[in-house]
């Protein structure tokens, strides 16, 4: 896993704004962004013959490809998983590199998630096969995640309260950041406290990742080429996934331990073996968060701090600006946007490079969490 990973790097970078209602196709959102992320590299859709998406994205390969220009593609793959693979598909992309299948593979994600197929409404997950959940109203990804959630948080005592001093730090980013849907509109706990609730006592509104429109893309590479190109480029050190037995994405009531999150203990044990960091090492978190439970149990099973401590992690402002340990310094998906947290690796890709809107001072090393799967970003 370490040697790979780490001859590669992000190249270039680039979004669409992130709005409500785009007034585009998805497929003209997946352009654009990605036409921006192979400017920012300094290379030209010529050069690109791979592509990563989503299994879920709409957009087709050959669609792209000829919107973009790109004349062949010797490449293509796409991951499973919805949010929990964000960080696969660069992990896929870098693979790819340093095997030769590809020289310079685009990864995109675009959609019309708020004006137009909405995840968060009644219904977007069905499962598949006999219905073992919907029959019990467990029809929205809110009430889903929060029947797994209220085990840890009866376990270690967390209240919405404490839920909410995260979310007032995510919203605190997204103010300061432009390209955030918050943008200069933080909130106070209070504030937080009188949203509405959507599924008691677990989660308010405030709580929940937004719907968005939008698309980003990002250009992996060599990292020797990447020394050649316009931005540089930024390492990628490790990249892993973890799907362990008994394990779901949404349904996830049929493990033993319903306590804490396994597959982020066991991702984090991948990282720390593949590049000898531990968690001091790290200077900026990314973590995914469709709900705010999901960023107190990342931070426990990160290694930040021990099971349990996370909601005092949080009040005493270690994952503020100029904290011990930054946490979505863009605002994150409940402040920034919701592009299935593709948007948190394009901010780690940010801070390496020293231009995020709020920067951390010395970042050299950027963890990129979807939970069950994983980045470290560094310098060249």
């Amino acid at each position: 896993m370490t040697s790979y990973l780490d001859s590669t790097a992000i190249v270039g970078i680039g979004q669409t704004e992130f709005s409500k209602n785009s007034g585009r196709s998805e497929l003209q959102l997946a352009a654009e962004a990605s036409l921006a992320a192979i400017e920012d590299a300094g290379l030209s859709p010529a050069e690109i013959d791979g592509m990563v998406t989503f299994t879920l994205d709409s957009n087709d390969e050959l669609d792209l490809a000829l919107c973009l220009g790109v004349p062949a593609l010797r490449w293509t793959a796409r991951a499973p998983f919805g949010g929990a693979g964000a960080c696969a598909t660069v992990q896929m992309a870098a693979a790819a590199v340093a095997s030769g299948a590809a020289n310079a593979v685009l990864v995109y994600r675009a959609f019309n998630e708020r004006s137009g197929f909405r995840f968060g409404q009644p219904g977007a997950y069905l499962p598949p096969g006999p219905d073992h959940h919907v029959a019990f109203g467990l029809d929205t990804p809110a009430k889903i995640y929060a029947m797994w959630y209220q085990r840890y948080m009866y376990k270690y005592g967390v209240t919405n309260e404490d839920l909410g001093r995260y979310v007032v730090v995510a919203r605190e980013h997204a103010a300061t950041n432009p390209a955030a849907w918050f943008y200069e509109r933080p909130i106070t706990l209070e504030q937080h406290q009188h949203s509405r609730w959507i599924v008691e006592p677990i989660l308010r509104l405030l709580d929940c990742c937004q719907e968005s429109d939008g698309g980003v893309a990002m250009i992996v590479t060599s990292a020797e080429r990447a020394r050649d190109l316009r931005q540089g480029g930024v390492r990628i050190k490790a990249a892993t996934q973890a799907h362990l037995k008994d394990g779901r994405i949404m349904f996830d009531y049929y493990r033993p331990n319903l306590d804490d999150y396994e597959e982020v203990q066991h991702n984090t044990q991948q990282m720390w073996r593949a590049t000898g960091l531990t968690p001091n090492d790290i200077d900026v978190a990314l973590i995914y968060e469709n709900f705010s439970p999901i960023v107190l149990m990342a931070l426990e099973g990160h290694g930040f701090c021990k099971p349990g401590e996370a909601k005092d992690f949080i009040k005493d402002g270690h994952i503020r600006l100029g904290g011990k340990l930054p946490v979505n310094t863009n605002g994150g998906l409940l402040g920034e946007g919701y592009i299935h947290g593709m948007n948190n690796i394009l901010e780690g890709v940010r801070q390496v490079r020293g231009s995020a809107a709020n920067q951390v001072a010395g970042a050299e090393n950027v963890l990129v969490s979807a939970s069950r799967s994983t980045l470290i970003l560094g310098n060249l």
